[in-house]
């Protein structure tokens, strides 16, 4: 992808301060313009489908819809849209969710003020941005589950899967579960038993905690 001469930028973070402020960061930036602010994650997805924005910078814990999430779905939806994690978590399980949700870094708040603008001119010319102790833990997360005959490129998971876990984090039973997805309770029942078999888990607590891990809700 040609980097654009100005790249157009979604800024989303559940506080206003924070938003002002990263705004601060970039309006002196003459190769930066932003388009759109949003306070949670369902409302960044609109904001980059609705400005066919370039680059999206996405605090990784917002109500309603999470950062992560928010970054599944524009990866998805609107894959030629780069999408920079923003976060107060130095967590190797947090930077490791962001780069299957399709994010091309992660940077930590504590250094957003000198690192942020450049860690979106590298992503939008197609570099990876990680934060310091990242790829140590990524190297070591690899060599482990290869060590471990897994295939480190496959999420255990299908997106079906994902999302009947968010809902049973989320306290739905399984008839509000089929009526939300528009599927047969028995294939909730399926789903479920299948994700605690594929998962080696035994209750709706230890899916709670994967579903916090995964950034599918808020911790």
């Amino acid at each position: 992808m040609t980097t654009p001469l100005t790249t157009r930028l979604v800024i989303a973070d559940d506080h206003a301060i924070v938003r002002r402020g990263l705004q601060s960061l970039f309006d002196p930036q003459p190769d930066f313009e932003v388009v759109a602010q949003a306070q949670d994650g369902a409302e960044a997805v609109r904001c980059v489908l609705d400005t066919a924005a370039d680059l999206a910078i996405l605090d990784i814990s917002m109500p309603r819809m999470t950062g992560l999430a928010a970054a599944r779905e524009i990866t998805q939806r609107r894959p030629q849209t780069r999408v920079l994690m923003l976060s107060m978590h130095d967590n190797e399980q947090y930077f490791f969710e962001a780069l299957k949700a399709g994010a091309s870094g992660y940077v930590l708040k504590s250094a957003a003020d000198r690192e942020l603008v450049e860690s979106c001119r590298a992503a939008m010319r197609g570099e990876p941005v990680i934060f310091g102790g990242a790829v140590t833990a990524l190297i070591r997360d690899y060599l482990d589950r290869v060590r471990h005959g897994e295939d480190p490129h496959e999420d255990l998971l299908t997106p079906r899967e994902l999302e009947v876990v968010k809902l049973i984090a989320e306290a739905y039973t399984n008839e509000q579960i089929a009526e939300q997805l528009v599927i047969s309770r028995k294939t909730v029942e399926r789903h479920r038993a299948n994700i605690l078999e594929k998962l080696g888990m035994r209750d709706r607590v230890e899916l709670t905690r994967y579903a916090i891990r995964r950034g599918l809700i808020e911790p």
